[in-house]
């Protein structure tokens, strides 16, 4: 069978946004308001920080403002791995922050058991599974690699399983597959119904929610912040910024994030025969260890999420709903899946998506304030959001607070990465980057010049 018959029927759309259950959205603001605090985003991290606000103090008057629908970007078209590591894992986090890892390793265990407590409280239906991921070596250079990053996660509190190509096949069946780690410190979850759960909960604390609402522009008047809206004006004490991908109405903000362009299929339900046919009786996640990797796992219903590979920036960093389905991608990630699964042939994909992934040059979320302390953002979460936003909205409440926290304390949370440059030497540098990635993974990992260079300094691409 030729793979690319195996699209022959699938629809352009987000496979978990394609949902009869997907809830009505609300109304626009129509007219002024005032609140104690503002929430501008509607995805993970603004839903995260609506939440958190209300529970630390139920009396306070959240407002949400969302520019589209709740979750209708990122946060409802992700593969749906709710990661414990704050820093992108934890060779990153390592690199960059050596002296405080085990405290970012901490205190990204605890926040992923915070979501799992959340979502059973809140009684949030988004098929939460707490199976872990494996990391996955495709070459035999790669397993050196996987073996530190076994040890050094032991090391750091972590409990990790460190397996040969016999192991790793009796999990996943793959010939494709040389040994793999297994990180018990990741959930599946249904991304979209995570979002619209979390709405809810905010609803039901008394968080006022406007969709169809983006914020215009952002003004300082003395002791409060007025932000505009299309059709009125909210004016507030105290606003969180959580656009991620899509640009800030905080100037300052913009140059510290691009979006790249990320894509996805979905197939159809396996059979029982299929899914023995594979084994994943765990029915982990799974990433293999290229720089231009594929991220994959079952649904609900046991299809497979088949993602990753190409990280696409346009240039000028525009974010439009065109760009949400490349089908030379698609073909490569068909050709690429009956590789790793020939005994699944026959087997045809239901659904072709992308979305906008919000990039930092140091591959994690970063933290600023500005107007004197009354606007906070987190941002540049790097395709690591899933968890990471919920650690990202109760920062971003700590420094609204001027409260002194272990959080705020954390060099990751009191430094910036380094910005993108200005066009058209962004476009160039990515181009230039994502080349040198590519040709790496065909040279046993060897990084060229360019990437070294990156390396010395503390820059990379990633999504």
């Amino acid at each position: 069978m030729n793979p690319l018959a195996s699209l022959t029927d699938a629809v352009p759309t987000p496979f978990w946004l394609d949902d009869p259950q997907r809830p009505e959205s609300h109304p626009a603001l129509v007219g002024g308001t005032r609140c104690d605090l503002l929430v501008v985003g509607g995805g993970y991290t603004g839903l995260w920080t609506a939440l958190v606000a209300k529970e630390r103090d139920p009396g306070a008057d959240v407002v949400l403002i969302e520019a589209d629908r709740v979750g209708g970007a990122a946060s409802g078209r992700n593969g749906g791995f709710c990661e414990a590591s704050l820093t992108h894992g934890l060779g990153n986090g390592l690199e960059r922050w050596p002296d405080e890892i085990g405290r970012l390793e901490r205190l990204g265990r605890e926040n992923l058991q915070a979501i799992e407590d959340t979502v059973a409280r809140h009684g949030i239906d988004c098929s939460w599974e707490r199976t872990g991921s494996l990391d996955v070596a495709t070459e035999p250079y790669q397993l050196d690699d996987l073996a530190e990053v076994a040890e050094a996660s032991a090391r750091y509190g972590g409990e990790p399983l460190l397996l040969d190509a016999e192991a790793v096949r009796a999990e996943i069946d793959s010939p494709t597959f040389l040994g793999g780690v297994w990180n018990k410190d990741v959930a599946m979850v249904n991304p979209a119904r995570l979002a619209w759960g979390l709405k809810r909960a905010c609803l039901d604390l008394g968080v006022r929610v406007y969709e169809h609402t983006p914020a215009t522009k952002l003004d300082e008047h003395g002791a409060v912040i007025a932000v505009r809206t299309p059709y009125g004006r909210v004016t507030t004490s105290r606003v969180a910024l959580a656009t991620n991908a899509y640009q800030s109405p905080l100037r300052r903000h913009r140059p510290y994030t691009v979006p790249v362009y990320d894509y996805a299929l979905m197939t159809e339900p396996l059979t029982d025969e299929q899914l023995a046919s594979l084994g994943w009786r765990h029915r982990q996640g799974f990433a293999d260890c290229a720089n231009k990797f594929h991220y994959v796992r079952l649904s609900a219903d046991n299809r497979i999420l088949w993602g990753g590979y190409d990280a696409v920036y346009h240039y000028r960093g525009r974010v439009r709903a065109e760009h949400d389905q490349r089908p030379e991608t698609f073909a490569t990630l068909a050709r690429h899946f009956f590789t790793t699964f020939p005994q699944l042939e026959g087997v045809r994909f239901t659904h072709t998506w992308g979305g906008a992934i919000d990039t930092s040059t140091r591959f994690c979320v970063f933290f600023d304030t500005s107007h004197h302390g009354k606007v906070a953002y987190a941002a540049g979460f790097t395709g690591l959001g899933v968890g990471a936003s919920r650690f990202g909205a109760e920062t971003m409440l700590d420094l609204l607070a001027g409260d002194h926290t272990e959080r705020t304390e954390l060099e990751l949370v009191r430094r910036k990465p380094l910005p993108f440059p200005p066009e058209p030497v962004r476009a160039i540098g990515i181009g230039v980057t994502q080349w040198s990635m590519a040709r790496a993974d065909r040279n046993q990992g060897r990084r060229n010049t360019w990437l070294k260079a990156l390396d010395r300094f503390g820059l990379g691409f990633d999504s």
